[in-house]
């Protein structure tokens, strides 16, 4: 089994990576703490494969099980979504002793963490990740968050889960297009902090051996995590380098109203648009736009896209990241070394 440790003061916990974990969660609340009720939030599609395998395991060790599974998909991930669950809650008759556990990907861990946020005001929630982007980004760290009409994540809150359980053999059932998803934002990771696993991407030939390195791939990813969100848990400096992909991404997102690209698809082509613009520019390394292509289309994932510039400058008018007149960019010295850059609105569309 891998540990980390996210060391952030009495919000400290877990991240526990193992494969046949999903067995063994029952015994390893009782590390954690004295729960009675627990609740599983899923959706239709991870249910149907882990939520009976979940429940078990909690009925071994004698607690109140109760589940809500939502539809798939990010439209699941609002507001409306939020108060059917708050309903269900109250019905289960839930306290702030209780436990709300989180079991599928990002859009099941956003929704689910900032109901357990906003609950009661605040209860303990565990994450149980069951896609590759959410074992290496969304379950960990602590944003949780719904959409808006406006914009993806507009409306939530920092929130730390207790623990975070990540059995790679989930991603044994995960469609292949959820899994270079994923890759989407594990091989970010690689370009922002860790060149030795971009290498690592560079080699790996097929999705066959992708899922055998896994775990190594995992943990790589949450140890970039880790050291960023334990410099910055509240995404005031440093963290903003994993959006890395993100401005570009999260407008293609909006304009294509979540259904065309994934986020992992999005993230691709807005690593690929800004680190072809920053090479010109002369801030990124000659030919880091090149390998990166390589590797992405590797693993099928998109690098480019015909919307017009100005619908996707549109689109980024209202991200988070903007600050007034400044809006702040990641963007590359070299693979494996990223950079927070804080540039006029004005000057935006020569970096897309």
């Amino acid at each position: 089994m891998k540990e980390i440790f996210i060391d952030l003061k009495e919000r400290s916990y877990k991240i526990q990576i193992d494969r046949g974990i999903l067995f063994e969660i029952g015994k390893k609340l009782q590390e954690i703490g004295n729960y009675n009720k627990v609740v599983i939030i899923t959706d239709k599609n991870v249910g149907s494969f882990y939520l009976k395998d979940l429940e078990e395991t909690l009925l071994k060790e004698n607690y109140l099980v109760y589940s809500v599974e939502i539809e798939a998909g990010e439209k699941s991930k609002n507001l409306n979504e939020a108060e059917k669950i708050y309903n269900k809650l109250i019905e289960f008759k839930i306290t702030r002793g209780d436990l709300i556990i989180t079991l599928g990907g990002g859009v099941v861990g956003d929704l689910g963490g900032f109901v357990a946020s906003t609950f009661l005001r605040g209860i303990d929630f565990i994450q149980v990740p069951t896609s590759l982007l959410s074992q290496i980004d969304s379950s960990i760290g602590g944003k949780v968050a719904v959409d808006l009409a406006s914009g993806k994540n507009m409306v939530g809150s920092f929130y730390q889960p207790k623990a975070v359980f990540i059995d790679p053999n989930l991603l044994n059932t995960l469609p292949t297009l959820y899994l270079h998803d994923g890759l989407g934002e594990a091989i970010k990771c690689s370009c922002i902090r860790d060149k030795n696993l971009f290498e690592l991407f560079e080699k790996i030939k097929d999705d066959k051996e992708i899922l055998e390195r896994s775990e190594d791939i995992i943990e790589a990813c949450c140890m970039v995590k880790k050291k960023v969100v334990e410099n910055d848990e509240f995404d005031k400096g440093e963290r903003m380098i994993l959006n890395f992909g993100h401005t570009i991404g999260h407008s293609i997102e909006k304009n294509y109203h979540y259904e065309t690209y994934t986020h992992g698809q999005c993230v691709s082509i807005g690593m690929c648009k800004i680190t072809k613009a920053s090479e010109k520019l002369g801030i990124t390394e000659e030919g880091s736009f090149e390998k990166i292509k390589k590797v992405l289309e590797k693993f099928s994932l998109p690098t480019d896209d015909v919307l017009d510039k100005k619908i996707i400058l549109d689109g980024i008018s209202t991200d988070k990241k903007n600050f007034g007149t400044k809006i702040n960019l990641i963007v590359l010295n070299k693979i494996g070394d990223g950079k927070i850059l804080k540039i006029d609105s004005s000057d935006l569309e020569k970096y897309i």
